[in-house]
């Protein structure tokens, strides 16, 4: 079969670029063009580690891989390793929960207690911090972020939420800053792009102050703002730096878009579970009035996938028509979670994570995925599609061919 004239063009400019090197660059030449056509899977190297003047751009023609709490199927969640191992697994987002600290520093941190994925219970002195509060109408006891300060929680080490996952990697990472978490993405050797979360905010604001009355929401945007993350869905600055807002809350997301044209996702929760801010039911606000309402202030929402496809003794049950409405809407569809176990995996999918893809990408029609396994997703995505422009073999290729000329020029 012909070469296409674009592919024809990328490698002659590749074996140029790679003759100026005489008998080594011919040979590195040969060697990436069998390693290239062997494979399929883009070779990603961790950040810190490679050259960042050239960056690979964010795909976009496929479904986002978006990695849930970073890759924390292998290592502890959202912890500076596992956003770097999903980085190297070729997510396309690395996801995490923003909340606050005593002292008003924003922290990486899905829980509002400390309990389940700390070494708090270590810590005899912490023990006097244990408090009962009441969050999203319920009382909770434990030992609350909002009761420590930065250089507290620093102290702390983060494990692993799962029994039946990798333990070996307890006591080895620290709870990571907002801003951490940014850098980690932003060293990233190609494009990475950020999907932080707005969480609890009303917990946060009833019991952390900002001067100047500042809130939360106030506090998150200025971060982000200060590490320029700006622009609409697809514009030319949201693609150098790509970020999505998400939060449980309507009323976080509509008091941001006064300060940022950032994308905004709506969490969606349980149907049994109202809103945290404004007690609305699940049925409200996946209405179709609720939906054009809402559409002004986001560009999708991100429900829970059973919701989206009820589940009865472990069976899938017919699909709702909730995907086919928000996307009349012109809303995207990030669905959570997708993780490889099988206590998560519903019959139906034969204990194969590769099967649950194929039905949510290719049946359901959803515009992204929060997984706890970021390899196998990408791993599932690189075998069954092709682009034929950014994603193509030439556009490999010639990336990272810059790589390694930029690498040897500075040796």
């Amino acid at each position: 079969m012909a070469s296409s004239p674009s592919h024809s063009s990328g490698f002659t400019a590749c074996f140029v670029i790679f003759l100026s090197f005489g008998a080594f660059g011919l040979a590195l030449f040969v060697y990436l063009f069998l390693i290239v056509g062997c494979s399929a899977r883009p070779l990603y190297p961790l950040p810190s580690k490679a050259v960042n003047d050239i960056k690979q751009s964010l795909q976009t023609f496929r479904p986002y891989n978006i990695a849930h709490r970073g890759s924390n199927g292998e290592l502890p969640e959202e912890t500076s390793a596992a956003y770097m191992r999903a980085i190297k697994e070729g997510a396309d987002f690395i996801e995490t929960d923003i909340l606050s600290s005593k002292d008003g520093v924003l922290i990486c941190f899905h829980d509002v207690t400390l309990d389940n994925t700390t070494d708090i219970a270590k810590h005899p002195e912490f023990a006097n911090r244990n408090r009962t509060y009441e969050v999203q109408g319920s009382n909770v006891t434990g030992f609350f972020t909002v009761d420590f300060t930065i250089e507290e929680l620093k102290s702390l080490r983060v494990k692993q939420r799962f029994k039946f996952r990798d333990q070996q990697y307890n006591g080895k990472f620290q709870i990571i800053t907002f801003e951490e978490f940014i850098s980690i993405a932003l060293d990233a050797s190609r494009v990475v792009g950020i999907y932080p979360e707005i969480k609890n905010p009303v917990f946060i604001n009833q019991h952390v102050k900002w001067p100047e009355g500042k809130r939360f929401e106030d506090k998150f945007v200025e971060i982000l703002q200060k590490y320029g993350y700006k622009g609409s869905y697809m514009s030319k600055d949201w693609l150098e730096k790509p970020a999505f807002i998400q939060s449980f809350a309507p009323t976080s997301l509509v008091h941001i878009s006064n300060q940022t044209d950032l994308p905004k996702i709506l969490l969606i929760d349980d149907i049994t579970m109202p809103t945290q801010d404004t007690n609305q039911s699940y049925w409200e606000i996946t209405s179709d009035s609720y939906f054009d309402y809402i559409k002004q202030y986001v560009v999708g929402i991100g429900p829970w996938k059973d919701t989206v496809v009820p589940v009865a003794k472990h069976y899938l049950q017919t699909p709702t028509d909730l995907v086919a409405r928000a996307h009349a809407h012109n809303l995207q569809v990030h669905p959570y979670t997708y993780r490889n176990e099988n206590q998560f995996l519903h019959f139906n999918f034969h204990q194969d994570p590769y099967d649950e893809y194929a039905y949510w990408i290719n049946i359901i029609g959803v515009d992204g995925l929060f997984t706890d396994f970021t390899g196998s997703l990408h791993n599932y995505q690189e075998q069954t599609s092709f682009n034929s422009s950014d994603d193509s073999i030439a556009a490999k290729l010639l990336h990272k061919i810059a790589m390694l000329v930029s690498s040897y020029e500075k040796a």
